[in-house]
């Protein structure tokens, strides 16, 4: 590939000696956030964006070693400038530029354009090479804005209210259910988190963004009137039992596809994802002037060959992760 490559523990830099979200231990990591497809236990040293203390320190361990660099700081190993620039997915969540003898490459992770009060928005990062996430590489895959998702949200739940239903939403425990918070209405009834989600939203609030209040399960009995963020692990579990006549929902965009709401058993789907839809990936795209493209983590095959029908050189990367996962813990 050149500059970076994939070897057996994921996506190397041999002129630096680090990796990129590596897939198993290694001596350097970079890691561009703290989703569990991206950050692995066991490497020797860590280095990552701010919003990631928290966040990684519970995830890979209280005792690794962490290096937080701010947005834009370069960072120089082996003569290889490394700097992270933000990603707009989750909080902390960073695009990786790599720069060696005049050569520049860029590796998004996952990323969004969307709005979001929970993460610095994301930032264009001009490059030769661009390595690029597809998680909804297809044309159908398209966002309606963030506000009118929410404004269906509160409508639903106050449905659900008028006839004495708790509203459960699944949505993934880091960074979606903190979104989902951060554009609710807290005056509209009581905010319930199950465990996994009031873990994170700690590490949110710790690193200084604003979340309203919640309760957990156990210290309220108004169900009637809450809506309940939960993992999508928890759905069909015991602890769904205290909340008694329920509406369940998931916050996904996978909700975009037909039938995927029904075949999860669900009352509703609202399509709120924290990837970029097909438009946001091709302005992505074009915004990094990036005369290569390496797709990967989701639909790599037709997000290629659009890209060569339009005149770029193109190719597919293949990953050992793919598309959202239940992050719950």
């Amino acid at each position: 590939m050149g500059l970076l490559e994939i070897s057996a523990a994921g996506l190397y830099c041999p002129a630096g000696d680090f990796y990129i979200d590596p897939w198993q231990p290694v001596n350097r990591a970079v890691i561009t956030h703290g989703h569990a497809d991206h950050a692995r236990r066991g490497s020797a040293h860590y280095l990552a964006a701010p919003g990631n203390n928290a966040i990684l320190r519970r995830r890979l361990g209280s005792d690794i070693h962490l290096d937080i660099v701010t947005y834009g700081q370069i960072a120089t190993h082996n003569g290889v400038r490394v700097s992270l620039h933000p990603a707009g997915h989750i909080l902390g969540s960073a695009q990786v530029r790599v720069e060696h003898a005049g050569e520049v490459w860029v590796v998004t992770g996952d990323y969004k354009l969307a709005a979001d009060a929970t993460c610095v928005p994301f930032e264009p990062v001009r490059c030769h090479t661009l390595i690029t996430e597809s998680t909804f590489g297809l044309p159908i895959y398209r966002w309606a804005e963030s506000r009118a998702i929410f404004a269906e949200i509160g409508k639903w739940w106050s449905e659900n209210q008028a006839e004495g239903k708790a509203s459960i939403i699944y949505a993934y425990a880091l960074g979606k259910a903190q979104r989902l918070l951060a554009g609710l209405d807290p005056r509209q009834g009581p905010i319930v988190c199950h465990g996994a989600v009031a873990a994170v939203n700690n590490d949110y609030l710790a690193e200084g963004v604003a979340l309203p209040t919640t309760f957990e399960a156990d210290e309220t009995s108004d169900f009637s009137r809450s809506l309940v963020l939960a993992p999508p692990s928890a759905q069909r579990s015991p602890w769904l039992r205290r909340f008694g006549d329920h509406a369940g929902a998931f916050a996904s965009g996978w909700m975009a596809v037909r039938g995927a709401r029904r075949r999860g058993g669900l009352d509703r789907g609202f399509v709120l994802s924290d990837h970029a839809d097909w438009p946001g990936l091709l302005k992505a795209i074009e915004l990094s002037q990036a005369q290569t493209v390496y797709v990967t983590h989701g639909q790599v095959a037709p997000m290629v060959r659009w890209l060569r029908e339009h005149g770029k050189e193109a190719f597919g990367l293949q990953t050992r992760f793919e598309g959202e996962i239940d992050d719950g813990a």
